[in-house]
């Protein structure tokens, strides 16, 4: 745990930039105007009782983790191994900030979703949150995470837009049928060409059925829903 003064901190804060994530660090917090508000303490609050209250002994990995803040929730939750990894360089210097001031053990590295087959590891836990719309190949990501590093639960979240329907829908249909395709539970990706909400990064968003499909199409079974963005998943030993 860090010995620097509340000041400090402050300072340090904001030497590392702006902040997606708001969290207290050493009497500071990190973003407190975010246009979403406390967020993520917010989004957490719908779902964590949903999430394992006792993860001793487990290991989980975070993949896009930001600032860390869901890293640090499991590592409060007693998880023997935490590993957050992301792309974006000045967001795992926020995230080394917010663990040295915490006093929390939780490994951060610089990694993209499509390498997690260098890590040579499965985890018990994979947090896969606020990723997927952010990417050009997002079911890629999927089945990457389900061959490679999944073990058991995974922890899904997504932007979704379009209908919350979900059809029921044969296994197949002819050649001929294209009405089923215009019904609003019909799977659907949205493709963003040029950004959305002021982001270039924002490339795929699905609705929620199509959420729900590809998660099943990557090999995992939805065990609950405990937020409209928000799923709970197992992995299946085998996709399809």
């Amino acid at each position: 745990m860090t010995t620097l003064s509340q000041e400090d901190v402050g300072t340090r804060i904001r030497e590392l930039g702006e902040w997606f994530q708001n969290m207290e660090l050493g009497g500071v917090w990190t973003a407190p105007h975010h246009f979403l508000g406390d967020y993520p303490a917010i989004k957490w609050a719908n779902f964590r009782d949903a999430v394992p209250a006792d993860l001793t002994g487990k290991t989980v990995l975070e993949i896009g983790c930001n600032a860390g803040f869901y890293s640090f929730e499991m590592k409060r939750r007693g998880a023997a191994r935490v590993l957050g990894i992301d792309s974006d360089s000045g967001y795992l210097a926020q995230a080394r900030f917010a663990a040295e001031v915490s006093g929390l053990e939780v490994e951060f590295r610089e990694m993209d979703v499509y390498d997690v087959a260098r890590l040579q590891e499965r985890f018990d836990v994979v947090l896969f949150m606020g990723v997927l719309y952010h990417l050009r190949h997002p079911l890629l990501a999927l089945d990457l995470i389900h061959e490679h590093v999944a073990r058991d639960l995974m922890i899904f979240q997504s932007m979704q837009r379009g209908s919350k329907e979900v059809a029921r829908l044969q296994a197949d249909y002819p050649f001929a049928e294209t009405a089923v395709f215009g019904e609003p539970g019909y799977p659907a990706m949205y493709f963003v060409e040029e950004r959305y909400s002021g982001d270039p990064t924002n490339w795929w968003i699905p609705n929620r059925a199509c959420a729900e499909a590809m998660l099943r199409s990557a090999g995992f079974e939805i065990v609950a829903h405990p937020e409209e963005e928000v799923y709970l998943c197992r992995r299946r030993s085998s996709r399809g």
